[in-house]
């Protein structure tokens, strides 16, 4: 019984984090959801897409979203290239 309720815990756990992770809940989903809805609608936060459009856009989004695009990814402690020169 105990197995079952620790795999039961396990599976919702891991879970919770793969939609959080798709959903786009980050620091750069939170200060750039107005510039996602505006610039880069229907772009997944799968793969970087959403992140990508955002860069290329930089231009056009707000200040708070361009602080959170260029204190967060790669070489800044967070993103998947996190360490690599």
């Amino acid at each position: 019984m105990r197995a079952l309720i620790f795999t039961s815990l396990t599976a919702l756990v891991l879970t919770t984090g793969i939609a959080a992770a798709q959903q786009g809940t980050g620091p750069v989903a939170s200060a750039c959801a107005s510039d996602l809805a505006k610039h880069c609608a229907g772009k997944s936060h799968q793969n970087r897409e959403a992140r990508t459009c955002l860069e290329a856009n930089k231009a056009k989004v707000t200040a708070a979203c361009k602080a959170a695009l260029d204190s967060t990814g790669p070489g800044k402690g967070q993103g998947k290239e996190q360490g690599k020169n």
